[in-house]
């Protein structure tokens, strides 16, 4: 079990998400950076879609009461164990008593905290992930709801000695310098001025502070818009959405199952994980790509996820003292 002392910003549970159920009105959810919940849990040893906890900006801090190990993967926002550094991506051993905190880091917005086991709470429609949208999943006594001082989560049984998994690390770059995000045309691209996607592509847009796990909200050159408005749809991981003020919406994993601002483009799979990661003022760019250069470049990530080459063993931090 771990003890949440104190919550942090915005920390939630969350595994790959809730998929399928878009037609009934049921949020996806799930992980904001997909690549750093798969990473994590494969260090400790988990099934790579096991709930974890996304901590935002500001983290958490967390006694553990069970012998396991830990990662830290995704944004470096100062983790240390026993007052000890932990680096992002290395697994480390916990013992009972042992203390979890964050001290803040410079760049990069979600960090994803991986434990032996899982974070073993009940799942709701195949998921653990917490919808606020829905009210769905985490803590079952408080469901769609972030963590809160006091709170007891579960732990699932490790499928390894947690003291064999120590040293290990993930090689893999988390958080962009400079944000360069890849897209494809959108579902109502050729309802947009031709100049939209030139201007788009070519200006530069700041994260302002209203952006959330829904979404990024952008501020830059406006998009110039189509004369009228589109029925309400689906709305993909990545879309991004031109309201009337012409300032871009980047949607990510919280995002409502439908919407009805025109999607000039959508962000790759992969992309949409290093968006997650920007914080209010990053500054991020788009490029174009076609389809078929999108289709190879998510079956390449999707491979080097799994693949054996991106985890390595070294001597490690072991426990913070």
């Amino acid at each position: 079990m771990i003890e949440i002392i104190r919550p942090g910003l915005y920390t939630t549970i969350q595994d790959l998400g809730r998929t399928g159920l878009q037609h009934l009105g049921v949020p996806v959810q799930g992980a904001a950076d997909v690549a750093a919940l798969i990473l994590g849990n494969r260090l400790v040893g988990n099934e790579p879609g096991a709930a974890a906890l996304e901590v935002t900006l500001i983290g958490p801090i967390i006694r553990f009461h069970a012998t396991t190990a830990i990662a830290v993967t995704g944004a470096d926002l100062g983790a240390t164990l026993n007052g000890r550094l932990l680096p992002t991506g290395q697994v480390a051993l916990v013992e009972p008593g042992d203390v979890l905190a964050f001290r803040g880091g410079p760049r990069g917005c979600r960090a994803t905290l991986c434990v032996a086991g899982g974070i073993a709470v009940e799942p709701v429609a195949g998921s653990r992930s917490t919808d606020p949208l829905g009210r769905l999943g985490g803590l079952p006594e408080r469901p769609g709801t972030p963590l809160r001082a006091g709170d007891r989560l579960p732990l699932g049984e490790p499928a390894a000695d947690p003291r064999a998994l120590v040293g290990r690390r993930v090689r893999w770059t988390f958080v962009p310098e400079p944000f360069v995000a890849r897209v494809v045309p959108g579902p109502q691209a050729g309802f947009f001025p031709p100049e939209a996607w030139k201007v788009f592509c070519s200006g530069e847009y700041t994260v302002t502070p209203a952006s959330d796990r829904m979404g990024l909200r952008l501020e830059g050159p406006p998009v110039p818009r189509p004369a009228g408005e589109v029925l309400s749809e689906g709305q993909p991981l990545g879309a991004i959405q031109i309201p009337p003020s012409g300032q871009p919406i980047v949607l990510l994993a919280g995002r409502a199952t439908v919407g009805g601002y025109p999607k000039l483009g959508v962000v790759v799979t992969p992309d949409t994980c290093l968006l997650a990661q920007a914080r209010p003022g990053d500054r991020i760019r788009f490029r174009p790509m076609d389809g078929d250069q999108a289709e190879e470049l998510y079956r390449q990530w999707w491979r080097l996820l799994h693949s054996d080459s991106v985890i390595v063993r070294d001597g490690g931090p072991g426990r913070g003292g």
